[in-house]
């Protein structure tokens, strides 16, 4: 019975998988225009989403539509972002930061090791019909993460941010999606706009270097650091120690500074599927910002010390 349930999940898992690559294959080869909505609590923003093919040309387009506005452009492998009050800058990446985790457009693969793939059941998402493809985490101290699938063209219709009582924290819903054999008229206006020059990657990469400031001594399974300077917060301009970890699926950052005036207790805020979690230590402060339970939180910033 238990070989017969092992070979049983394996063959689910082998399924799981192959519809989360059809997923990160459809997002670059068909030509789309969606709306979405993010949803944390009682707060909601809205998205609007095209992606193209004009030749051999992959053409993306995502824009925060409430607020001020935030547009994302990506040609190929450089995407530029228009922000308000700033100047257009492009950056050298395959793929937009956006609401989506980005390994769900690459290689799922690289998540295998800390997280099984789980088929569940098929529903109706945006009037079409959906399958539930679950990313389950292989420990509590990380949330799962849940996909409603598009059965006709694998693309994305749901997603959201699971705790392991199984409640919805956080959910991307799409409102609207329209699959076409040409892209959209208005990608190919956006696709023909100046571009800034992208900032070459080995620039980027010669910032000033903290790892050796404190150590972090505990981690997540699967979390590797990603890069670590030491810059002003917007929130207070004090200078802080930065610190930015990511395990494929979800990332994390990690801030270390002076105490601020006032001591103020330890503990957490948490909005949708984000936790910010601060602890006073009374020598300096930690702050970890990420989309990780407030218990894992608390860990890591409690594991923060100054090296001996």
């Amino acid at each position: 019975m238990c070989l017969a349930s092992s070979w049983v999940h394996a063959q689910e898992a082998v399924s799981a998988k192959q519809l989360l690559t059809n997923l990160a294959s459809a997002v670059h080869s068909q030509n789309f225009d969606a709306s979405f909505v993010v949803m944390k609590g009682k707060a909601m923003e809205p998205y609007r989403w095209l992606h193209g093919k004009k030749g051999e040309t992959e053409i993306e387009f995502l824009s925060l539509l409430n607020g001020a506005g935030l547009e994302m452009v990506r040609v190929d492998n450089q995407v530029t972002y228009y922000e308000p009050q700033l100047a257009p800058y492009a950056i050298e990446t395959d793929s937009i930061a956006g609401p989506v985790p980005e390994v769900l457009f690459k290689d799922i693969a690289s998540l295998e090791q800390h997280y099984d793939f789980v088929l569940g059941g098929k529903g109706r998402i945006a009037g079409r019909a959906a399958q539930l493809v679950r990313i389950e985490s292989k420990d509590e101290s990380k949330y799962n993460y849940w996909l409603w699938l598009d059965i006709e063209s694998s693309l994305l219709l749901k997603a959201a941010y699971v705790n392991q009582q199984g409640e919805m924290l956080e959910q991307l819903q799409l409102t609207h999606i329209s699959i076409t054999e040409t892209p959209a008229a208005q990608l190919l206006e956006i696709a023909a706009r100046e571009f800034p020059k992208a900032l070459p990657n080995a620039e980027r990469q010669n910032e000033p270097k903290v790892q050796d400031n404190w150590r972090i001594g505990w981690m997540p399974k699967g979390f590797e650091l990603l890069k670590s300077d030491r810059h002003k917060l917007d929130l207070n301009n004090e200078l802080a120690d930065y610190y930015l970890y990511s395990d494929g699926l979800v990332e994390v950052s990690v801030f270390v500074q002076r105490p601020l005036p006032g001591r103020r207790p330890s503990g957490a805020l948490t909005s949708g599927a984000t936790t910010i979690y601060v602890h006073n230590t009374g020598h300096f402060d930690v702050s970890v910002v990420g989309n990780i339970p407030a218990m894992t939180a608390k860990a890591i910033a409690e594991s923060v010390t100054r090296p001996l």
